[in-house]
């Protein structure tokens, strides 16, 4: 079987996922060099990860989203902060399905959908 069309398939996969990450980042003005690095990191690790299941590539999008934002996390606070609630309980949204297709940035307080993963710019 020839491998090349689902190499393809997962690369452009990959680079999708980034760029809707990059967009959110991007809505959210948090796009420094720094922050991109981490976009990239995380795009190396799901690379090997998809194609050791490559069935996966669906759950991509997301699951890059969930990467950054964890990272995200641990080096500078929380991302996206949640635009339904607002005041002083500052909490981030959270991606779901947290394994499936169409992800989406959700209020986990309210559970409001807020965006798709790469809307953060446009709200539903």
């Amino acid at each position: 079987m020839d491998q090349q069309p689902l190499a393809r398939e997962l690369e452009q996969a990959l680079h999708a996922a980034r760029a809707l990450v990059l967009a959110d980042l991007t809505a959210g003005d948090v796009t420094r060099a720094d922050v991109v690095s981490l976009v990239e990191e995380a795009v190396i690790h799901r690379r090997w990860w998809v194609e050791q299941w490559p069935e996966g590539v669906a759950y991509i999008d997301g699951l890059i989203a969930q990467d950054v934002q964890d990272a995200l996390l641990d080096k500078y606070g929380r991302w996206p902060l949640c635009p339904v609630c607002g005041g002083s309980d500052l909490h981030s949204l959270q991606v779901e399905p947290e394994l499936g297709e169409n992800p989406h940035w959700v209020c986990a307080k309210t559970t409001t959908s807020v965006a798709r993963v790469g809307s953060l710019g446009t709200r539903l």
